[in-house]
C-alpha cells in the first residue's frame, strides 16, 4: 500500500511531537511523516522518542511558519512531491492584561497562530486541489470558540483560525479536500510554560490594582485547571488519528466535553450575557471579586 505523506508543524514538543511519533511508528508503515520545527536544535527529543526506529517513515525538516521562504523550502524538500495530510499545529500563547501587551508582542502571536496557519495552508492547498484529494487538520482551541479573560489576543488569533477553516471547508467540498479542527482544552504540554505571560510582580507593568488582583486570581484558576483537568497528549493524538482515519471527517472534533456546556450558553442566549456571567463566576468566584465589580 502506498504511504500517505503527512506534514506536521510544531513538532519540537507536545502534540506535534506525539502525533509524529505515533504515525511514524505505525507497524504497517502506512505514513511517511515530515516533522517540522522552527529550531532544529530542538529535534533531539523527537529523535529520542523514535529510538532510531522507522527511519524510512520519518524525516525532520526546518520550517518556520512565520517565514514564507522557510515554508517553501520545506515543501521543496518533500521527495514525494505532494502532501496528503497537512497538520497545522504550531502555535503560541499570550496571557496578561490587554493594556500591558506591546504591539510587537501581539503581532508575533497573530503571525504564528493565524498568519502562520494561513501561509502553510496556502502553500500546500493548490496541489491538493489539483489532485482533488487531501486532508487539512488544524489544532484548534476552546479559546477559539469562547472568550477567556486575560487571553484577548490569543483568543482573537484562534477565533480567526476558526473562521478561516470554516470558510475553507465550505469551498473545499468541491475538491474532495477535508478541513478539520481539533478543539483542545488544557493539555499537559510545554504550551503553558512557554507562553508569553505578564508577571504580576513586575513593577514596570502599569495596571490598576483591581485588574492585578483579578489577574492573580485567574492565574491561580489556570494552575488548578491544569492540575485537575489537563489531558495528556496521547488523549489528543487519539482524536487526530480518528480524524485521519475517518473516510469523511467533519469540521470540528472536541478532545474533551468539559467546556461544551459553557460554549452552548453562547447559542442559548444570543446576547452573550449568560456566557459572560458563567465564565466570570467560574474563573473569579474563588477569588476576591469585591464591591468594585
Amino acid at each position: 500500500m502506498e504511504q500517505k505523506v503527512v506534514l506536521i508543524t510544531g513538532c519540537s514538543s507536545g502534540i506535534g511531537l506525539s502525533l509524529a511519533v505515533h504515525l511514524a511508528s505505525e507497524p504497517s508503515k502506512a505514513y511517511k511523516v515530515y516533522a517540522t520545527m522552527r529550531n532544529l536544535d530542538k529535534k533531539q527529543r523527537l529523535l529520542e522518542s523514535m529510538r532510531g526506529l522507522h527511519k524510512e517513515t520519518l524525516a525532520i525538516l526546518q520550517m518556520d511558519v512565520t517565514d514564507q521562504h522557510s515554508i517553501l523550502s520545506a515543501r521543496d524538500s518533500i521527495s514525494e512531491g505532494s502532501v496528503d495530510i497537512l497538520v497545522c499545529n504550531a502555535g503560541v500563547g499570550l496571557m496578561g492584561p490587554l493594556e500591558t501587551q506591546s504591539e510587537d508582542t501581539m503581532r508575533g502571536i497573530l503571525d504564528v497562530n493565524l498568519l502562520g496557519t494561513i501561509r502553510t495552508i496556502q502553500t500546500f492547498l493548490p496541489d491538493m486541489k489539483r489532485r482533488r484529494t487531501g486532508r487539512i487538520l488544524v489544532t484548534g482551541s476552546m479559546g477559539g470558540l469562547q472568550g477567556l479573560p486575560f487571553n484577548e489576543v490569543y483568543c482573537a488569533s484562534k477565533f480567526a483560525v476558526e473562521g478561516t477553516c470554516e470558510s475553507l471547508a465550505i469551498l473545499l467540498q468541491h475538491f474532495n479536500v477535508h478541513v478539520s479542527l481539533i478543539e483542545c482544552g488544557p493539555v499537559n504540554t510545554d504550551f503553558l510554560r512557554n507562553l508569553t505571560k505578564t508577571e504580576v510582580g513586575d513593577g514596570s507593568v502599569e495596571v490598576d490594582a483591581h485588574t492585578r488582583s483579578l489577574y492573580e486570581t485567574y492565574l491561580h484558576h489556570c494552575q488548578t485547571v491544569f492540575q485537575n483537568a489537563a489531558q495528556d497528549t496521547d488523549d489528543i493524538v487519539k482524536v487526530f488519528l480518528e480524524v485521519i482515519r475517518c473516510p469523511c471527517p467533519g469540521l470540528r472534533y472536541y478532545t474533551s466535553s468539559a467546556m461544551l456546556p459553557l460554549s452552548s450558553l453562547k447559542l442559548t442566549a444570543h446576547d452573550g450575557s449568560q456566557y459572560v456571567r458563567a465564565m466570570g463566576k467560574l474563573v473569579f468566584s474563588a477569588g476576591s471579586t469585591d464591591s468594585q465589580n
